[in-house]
Order: structure tokens, then sequence, then C-alpha cells
């Protein structure tokens, strides 16, 4: 499967971000995916993930509550809804696509809070 991100970008701290990734090569409901950050300096780390169907989500403790990840399988996307943006959110922020012990990564996507 082959990911692009799109929606990064500079934004103030307290404002929001909604990340796409797209998808093409194979059909994204056969899919789990998810997100995850680089920060400079930091190893990556998980940020959301959700199921092939949509149905069953999961967060990293620090983004809990702020955002919120879905996905549209008829339009091969995946959304990453960022709210209540931190200057620690600052990060490469990464798509990815599992299955069937398979794992393929975007390019990623720069996210800058700062005022």
């Amino acid at each position: 499967l082959q990911l692009v991100e799109s929606g990064g970008g500079l934004v103030q701290p307290g404002g929001s971000l909604r990340l796409s990734c797209a998808t093409s090569g194979s059909t994204l409901e056969e899919y789990a995916t998810g997100w995850h950050r680089q920060a400079p300096g930091k190893e990556r780390e998980a940020v959301a993930c959700i199921s092939s169907s949509g149905r069953s989500t999961n967060y990293a403790d620090s983004v809990r509550g702020r955002f919120t990840i879905s996905r549209d399988n008829a339009k091969n996307t995946v959304y990453l809804q960022m709210n209540g943006l931190k200057p620690d959110d600052t990060a490469v922020y990464y798509c990815w696509s599992f299955t069937r012990g398979y794992v393929d990564w975007g390019q990623g996507t720069q996210v800058t809070v700062s005022s």
C-alpha cells in the first residue's frame, strides 16, 4: 500500500489541524492503519491507530481526548483530527498501514506548534 500524508503546517498553541493520509495500490479496508510521530532528537512514537473496519481505536495517553483518528474506506483515506495542540505535539507525523504481517509507511508531514 502506498501512503501520502498531507495537512501539516504551523499552528499556534491551542489550535487545530487535520492530517490526511491518502492510500493507493490496494483496498484500504483490508488494513489496520494509524499514526506515529517523531520529534527532533526523539524516537518515533505511536499516536493513534484504527482497525480495518473503523470500529476500534486506540490512542497514546498524551493525545487521548484531543486527537481523533478516523477513516473513510470508500475514499481510501485515513484522518487525524488534532485539537488543543501543544508545543510538545511538534513532530513529523507518519501514517502507516498493516496487514498480513506487512507494514507500510508514508513519507511524513511536519506539524509545528508555536506562537
